[in-house]
């Protein structure tokens, strides 16, 4: 019998992270709705002649405002801290542009922490964020689609992070809110309303 040889493949490029090498691997679930569904759905809506004209996500920046971070070190770290666990990566801290005496703030001090997710990430945090954490939200009846920017991104305000079953309450010291944008390579807002709306995102209904 013929001897037979397995050559090892090292699927790992130099510098990369694990998680990003398993997420080339396993692609995100919605990364794969999106191509088998989203498309085809758009293309038929607004009659698109190419796969290339479909808006898309590009990226969901997160961002939140540690206001008490000029008089507690504390609170910004554990706005940090929190921020990692939601998104699984690792923040930036956000510093103040100019100097405001009336609240203490000097320029280039630290006021929050944002992140932006692209690629495998984004949508797995989309799919948390729409399927576990809005539902989450008290008294929750959908977000407004008035929060367009007219430019095909959607930026919503959520009041607290433990939305987020990431975040263990018990050692939460501070409520904490965040902005949350989807940047989107739509050209007008209907597009972009119609892109979310094809992942399911919990959209206000109308009267």
């Amino acid at each position: 019998m013929a001897k037979t040889t397995v050559k090892k493949v090292d699927f790992k490029p130099e510098g990369a992270r694990l998680e990003d090498v398993t997420a080339a691997v396993v692609p995100a679930r919605l990364a794969a709705f999106y191509k088998e569904s989203v498309v085809p759905a758009l293309m038929k809506r607004f009659n698109y002649s190419s796969i290339m004209q479909v808006p898309r996500i590009e990226k969901i920046a997160i961002n939140i405002g540690a206001g008490g971070a000029t008089q507690d070190t504390k609170v910004l770290q554990s706005a940090i801290n929190e921020l990692e666990l939601i998104t699984g990566q690792r923040p930036a801290v956000t510093r103040a542009t100019k100097s405001i005496a009336n609240f203490k703030l000097r320029e280039g001090m630290p006021i929050g922490a944002r992140v932006t997710l692209r690629r495998a990430h984004m949508y797995e945090f989309l799919d948390r964020f729409i399927n576990i954490a809005a539902p989450r939200i008290r008294d929750f009846r959908g977000f407004s689609d008035k929060s367009f920017d007219g430019r095909g991104n959607y930026t919503i305000g959520i009041k607290e992070q433990i939305i987020f079953p990431e975040i263990d309450v018990d050692k939460v010291s501070k409520i904490q809110g965040m902005d949350i944008t989807f940047v989107t390579s739509a050209t007008t807002d209907e597009e972009a309303h119609a892109l979310l709306q094809e992942f399911g995102f919990p959209f206000r209904k109308r009267d």
